[in-house]
């Protein structure tokens, strides 16, 4: 075979192999998964607490498959709702965002928002979240109406945690909550909820979009039991089991998503250390509708006793 054929050959076989990773990373962005783990928080004695986390949506109107999904969560039954942010993809997805969460608007529950429930979406070179942050932020795009989906949630019970602390009485249990606006725009205000957790709660909870460093920190210091984020989209295309390749924060790729502590080397009941878990999220960049070893997710943590 001349070189000339066989460069062609290659060529034409790495095509078809970046075609069929291409496909599968699309089919995988689609295989939404629920997860369930358990988180020793609760006093002893304390009946166990169903919380579902749910994060990056990245909703559109046109993601029926997406919203199906979601909407069967509500057949969970969960005594609580944690919602991290990024439900929006779209300027008109706010009501197909609250159809989709259905019943679980009736549960109680609290949220924080992300960069994607500010801005509109655009198309971004996917390589570029495997580059060093350079601190470029996508603020200059179109803003979308957050502040509608705010007001559905509120109007439905469910507590906004943005730059606040709140408590929520959950059966028998009091859940202290502190939650920050997104840290990766620097909208966080730490200094409005800085200070040692509520004492007097059965379970005290941060909530942020985002996990950086600075606010795990603050929260694990206060005295928060865990902490609940998102925005990582679990490094969204992984090596092989998982293995994430970047954050998008200065969170460490082995802590991309699921249950761990903070920080990373802490036991329980030592000083200045929580429980965190980051959900991997349920969506992507619209224009970029690709994960590779990472499915979209929604976690149901069952909180039990210490």
């Amino acid at each position: 075979m001349s070189p000339t054929g066989f460069a062609s050959r290659l060529l034409g076989a790495g095509a078809l192999a970046g075609a069929g990773l291409t496909a599968y990373a699309a089919c995988e962005a689609r295989s939404y998964t629920l997860r369930r783990v358990e988180v020793p928080v609760l006093p002893s004695g304390a009946r166990p607490l169903r919380v579902l986390h749910v994060s990056d949506l990245h909703m559109t109107p046109g993601q029926h498959r997406k919203q199906e999904w979601v909407r069967s969560l509500a057949a969970l039954e969960p005594d609580l709702v944690v919602d991290t942010g990024d439900n929006l993809s779209h300027r008109d997805a706010v009501p197909v965002v609250c159809d989709a969460f259905g019943p679980l608007l009736d549960v109680p529950g609290v949220f924080v928002h992300g960069s994607n429930d500010y801005f509109e979406p655009t198309m971004r070179n996917p390589l570029r979240y495997l580059l060093p942050d350079d601190g470029r932020r996508h603020t200059d795009s179109t803003q979308l109406p957050w502040p509608e989906l705010s007001r559905r949630f509120t109007d439905a019970g469910w507590r906004d945690l943005t730059n606040r602390r709140d408590t929520v009485t959950v059966g028998d249990l009091t859940l202290a909550f502190a939650g920050v606006d997104d840290p990766h725009l620097s909208y966080d205000r730490l200094d409005e909820v800085a200070g040692p957790a509520d004492a007097t709660a059965d379970v005290r909870l941060g909530v942020a979009h985002a996990p950086y460093l600075r606010v795990l920190d603050q929260y694990a210091a206060d005295g928060y039991d865990a902490v609940l984020a998102g925005h990582t989209h679990g490094g969204q295309v992984c090596l092989p089991g998982g293995r994430a390749l970047t954050t998008n924060c200065d969170l460490e790729p082995a802590r991309a998503r699921g249950l761990h502590r903070h920080p990373a080397d802490s036991r329980p009941g030592e000083p200045a250390s929580a429980w965190l878990h980051v959900s991997a999220g349920l969506g992507t960049n619209p224009y970029v509708r690709l994960r590779v070893a990472c499915r979209p997710e929604a976690t149901l943590l069952t909180l039990v006793a210490r």
